[in-house]
């Protein structure tokens, strides 16, 4: 009896620790729904900012838009009233040319023919530089948000961050905890608000 109850014992301990072993590699279920419970998520060496949400809400491309956007008004502004003036002058030359000598035309047009050429000179001149400054600021917002990144990932310990964008869709999805967006946005405004002190 001692030997059937030394087999008992010894088929007992193997069977309690096969069925621990199994326990112990079975996925883990939440206690609450049952369901298999979600592993750990491991660390994200890969994200991504949704560059559109970031533009939106970083508030030193909103001022800079803004700049930009005062500039040009204020150009189209300068070039309307230029271009009035010249209409002006224009018309009152149509209205006193049959009292003009032949003399006094020749040189009136040539003079209206020199002003209309300054007039668009000074039009592609005024949008050249609005151009030339707009891809400067666009050069230093890139700038900006690239030197912020690269320090972001490397306190973050990502080995590399995406853009995602719908006018250029490289990234087509990602999940969304890989997002990073918000959290960017967040700390790009509290530097320029640094910055503008």
């Amino acid at each position: 009896m001692n030997k059937s109850v030394s087999i008992f014992s010894k088929i007992t301990v193997a069977v309690a620790l096969v069925a621990t072993v199994a326990a112990c590699n079975q996925p883990k279920t939440d206690t609450k729904t049952g369901a298999p419970a979600a592993a750990a998520p491991e660390k994200a060496e890969i994200v991504y900012v949704n560059s559109d949400t970031l533009l939106n809400k970083y508030d030193y491309f909103k001022d800079m838009s803004s700049r930009l956007q005062e500039k040009g008004k204020s150009a189209q502004s300068d070039l309307q009233s230029k271009g009035e003036a010249f209409q002006r002058e224009v018309q009152e030359y149509q209205k006193t040319m049959n009292s003009l000598s032949a003399d006094q035309r020749a040189s009136t047009e040539q003079r209206l023919q020199r002003k209309n050429q300054e007039l668009q000179a000074y039009k592609e001149n005024a949008s050249a530089q609005l151009q030339n400054e707009q891809a400067g600021e666009n050069s230093k917002l890139y700038d900006k948000i690239s030197d912020f990144t690269k320090a972001y990932a490397k306190e973050k310990g990502y080995k590399m961050v995406l853009t995602f964008s719908k006018a250029n869709p490289t990234v087509l999805y990602g999940d969304p905890s890989l997002d990073v967006t918000a959290d960017v946005v967040k700390r790009l405004n509290e530097a320029y608000a640094k910055d503008k002190k």
